[in-house]
């Protein structure tokens, strides 16, 4: 099989797929007993918007799926944030966009500050031929989880001391229907995570992060390699993912076979 070109309608596919998979791990953490974090989700036409009393980073205050025919919601959408004092980031992908979108944004104190990459490819048919210091193990149970979390924590920056606020908000994704986790080792020590999500046909790679120590050494490109065989197996049509432009995440999708569907817009409050 070789892989489609982007069109409007493969572009919404993909589009869809990322929203499921968003969606499906900003409602895990809302269905904690009580939901502590304070997660709301809310829709504005076909637009979805999420917002995480106590998670005030952008990312987990967005707004996904906004196409011309919610331009008239976009004052509700910054009604929605503002009314909780929370700076938030609106994604415009390009098939969706029109002039009269962009002017709406900017008429409501709104600017783009940011370019995401959006790509996709095809799965892999043949289990990857990976180094011989590095392995993969799927996470698949609380005790796998463990390190999963403190290797997460310290890759992405945090303290161990945050290791028992990512478990509570994230062990929910372990057994959930369409998630799979996984764990990278170097020469035996666990040193990166990587985790995927699988909606209607479509693999989409999220969550990755290494261990300052370990990057480098092709640990992300060896859980690549195990995600899109782990997509063949699941019968998936299609693997998508999402980086910083031009970022050290983008060039290992490219490196694994993935190519940029599209460049997208990010938008928020001026500051």
């Amino acid at each position: 099989m070789s892989l489609p070109v982007i069109n409007k309608e493969l572009a919404k596919q993909l589009q869809q797929a990322e929203i499921s998979f968003f969606t499906s791990r900003i409602a895990s953490i809302g269905e904690r007993s009580g939901n502590p974090m304070g997660v709301e989700i809310r829709h504005f036409g076909t637009a979805t918007a999420y917002y995480i009393q106590e998670m005030p980073w952008a990312l987990f205050n967005s707004v996904k799926g906004i196409t011309d025919a919610e331009k008239d919601e976009l004052g509700a959408v910054a009604d929605f944030y503002r009314a909780r004092d929370r700076h938030f980031q609106i994604e415009i992908d390009p098939s969706e966009s029109s002039p009269a979108l962009l002017g709406t944004l900017a008429s409501l104190g709104l600017y783009q500050h940011s370019f995401q990459s959006v790509l996709y490819g095809l799965p892999l048919a043949q289990p990857a031929q990976l180094p011989v210091n590095i392995t993969v193990t799927e996470v698949v149970d609380e005790v796998l989880f463990d390190t999963y979390a403190e290797v997460h924590c310290l890759a992405s920056g945090m303290s161990l001391d945050a290791k028992g606020h990512f478990i509570s908000n994230n062990i929910g994704l372990l057994h959930r229907t369409g998630w799979k986790l996984f764990l990278g080792f170097w020469e035996g020590q666990a040193a990166a995570v990587a985790a995927m999500h699988i909606h209607e046909g479509v693999a989409s790679c999220a969550l990755a992060a290494t261990l300052p120590a370990f990057r480098g050494r092709g640990l992300q490109s060896a859980l690549l390699q195990r995600r899109l065989h782990e997509a063949y197996r699941a019968g998936c049509e299609l693997v998508a993912g999402q980086a910083a432009y031009g970022s050290v995440s983008q060039n290992n999708m490219e490196r694994a076979g993935l190519r940029i569907a599209w460049t997208r817009a990010i938008w928020g409050p001026l500051p």
